[in-house]
């Protein structure tokens, strides 16, 4: 088959299928398939379904004993679907494990292997299944923490490089030499600023210019490609000024990403607000937020009198560090960061676009003046909700009404809204939650998400919201009817 189903990578670094091999304890053995320092295990699954596609995410070393493999002749063609469905589910290799059903690996799935180029491994007798799968999952903890080494290094090292007194060469000589190629500064006109590291062919250095000037003319804030050999990527910074962090080397190691981004928010800061002067009029907003001045007073101060507040949460269960948010407002184009628990929220001015970024989850309000402020904050926290339970990248506020409540006059609408929903004026949780249930059709297990509770909480509150509005939850029209009065402000 040529289409290949997408592999959905976990957040640990890969092993490759030649560490597995080269462990005495396992003595797996390659049968088939190219060379194992070449192919990357992403994790162990274990099947013996005749069709294990619906059941793979991609980069699996499938193991199986052979159960499923039909007794009697014509098995070439079995052997031949079988193969072919592990390689449209993107399978990194198979794992055949040699009794007790089968005393050898049977020679037409040795062809099919071969045919579809997807590795196969002998399992011995003596290695069992979980064995492998534990040794998987060694070799990935292994890894993850050189990995995690690395970037913490890499963070002190270039957090020291700007403390410098010539910070952006130091940060970039830094950058070049951890990633062992070329670290460049554009600036607003795209031409070369400072620059580290090896010197690269004219292709790949007319390459990453022009890469560079792609993530200033479009709405991307980061941008990759290959050209002769060597790993490109562009990092737009947050200042709005057009500067760009430009990046070439020979090949891409687990890391690099959080490397290069975080040499990235750096520059930001030493390119951005303290160069252009803006950082003055923030802290002269903050002074006069503090003394008293109302919001719409210090905005303009800010950057705009428009705004949209931005929640995010990262993906995984990792809780954001400042790094982290900071490389997210670089992202954004904004350096009014605030970390919040496990959520990161960012003031963001009306002029700029608001797009995905790259592992984390996403709730934008709708545009905003100062004095709105705390209720764009909530539209964003809801949508950020809804997001996460859906499993969307990005969600945004609507930045309208529905057209049913512009034909009903604000002060009756609230009115009405006040009178049904009073039975639960005390519990601002069983509002929340039926807010969010509605939002989300009357699903128990996405509410519980975007909640953060178990399913059995919001079954229990839905009841109780039942109960004390005394009405029938299932009827489409009382769902509505409290829908409007949810939505109404």
């Amino acid at each position: 088959m040529s289409i290949v189903q997408e592999t959905v990578a976990p957040p640990t670094p890969a092993v490759p299928l030649a560490a597995l091999l080269s462990r005495e304890d396992l003595a797996l053995r390659q049968i088939t398939g190219p060379p194992a320092a070449e192919v990357a295990v992403h994790w162990a699954h274990t099947s013996e379904m005749a069709d294990p596609y619906p059941y793979l995410l991609g980069g699996e070393l499938l193991l199986t004993a052979g159960v499923h493999i039909p007794s009697g002749a014509g098995t070439e063609g079995y052997f031949d679907a079988y193969v072919a469905r592990i390689v449209a589910a993107g399978g990194a290799a198979l794992g055949f494990g040699v009794a007790p059903v089968h005393d050898t690996v049977p020679p037409a799935l040795v062809a099919a292997c071969e045919a579809y180029g997807l590795p196969l491994v002998e399992v011995p007798p003596q290695t069992t299944f979980s064995g492998v799968a534990r040794a998987v999952w060694q070799l990935m903890a292994r890894a993850r923490l050189a990995e995690l080494r690395r970037v913490s290094e890499a963070q002190r090292q270039l957090a020291a490089a700007a403390s410098r007194p010539d910070p952006v060469p130091s940060v970039l000589r830094r950058l070049a030499t951890r990633l062992d190629g070329r670290a460049v500064l554009y600036g607003p006109e795209g031409a070369e600023i400072a620059a580290a590291g090896r010197e690269p062919a004219d292709e790949v250095r007319g390459a990453l210019a022009k890469l560079a000037r792609f993530v200033t003319s479009r709405a991307s804030t980061t941008a990759t490609d290959t050209v002769a050999g060597t790993r490109l990527a562009a990092y737009a910074l947050g200042t709005g000024e057009g500067f760009v962090l430009g990046v070439a080397a020979p090949q891409r190691e687990s890391g690099d990403h959080t490397i290069a981004s975080v040499a990235a928010v750096l520059l930001s800061l030493l390119t951005g607000e303290h160069q252009s002067g803006t950082g003055a009029a923030r802290s002269s907003a903050l002074v006069r937020l503090l003394l008293g001045a109302a919001p719409a007073e210090v905005a303009p101060l800010l950057g705009g009198d428009r705004w949209r507040v931005v929640h995010g949460r990262p993906e995984g269960r990792t809780a954001p560090d400042p790094v982290a948010a900071s490389a997210l407002g670089a992202a954004l184009g904004s350096s009014l960061v605030d970390v919040a628990g496990e959520r990161v929220r960012v003031l963001v001015p009306d002029g700029r676009a608001v797009e995905r970024v790259p592992g984390w989850t996403l709730g934008v309000s709708a545009t905003a003046a100062p004095r709105d402020w705390p209720a764009a904050d909530t539209q964003a926290a809801r949508a950020l909700a809804r997001a996460r339970a859906t499993r969307a990248p990005l969600l945004r506020h609507g930045d309208r009404q529905t057209a049913l409540t512009d034909l009903v006059p604000p002060a009756e609408a609230d009115a009405h809204a006040r009178a049904l929903l009073a039975p639960l004026e005390r519990s601002p949780a069983l509002v929340e939650t039926l807010r969010t249930w509605l939002s989300l059709h009357g699903s128990w297990d996405r509410t519980a998400v975007a909640l953060d509770v178990h399913r059995n909480t919001v079954r229990q509150r839905i009841a109780r919201c039942a109960a004390l509005l005394d009405t029938d939850l299932d009827d489409p029209d009382v769902r509505m009817e409290l829908w409007f009065a949810l939505r109404t402000p």
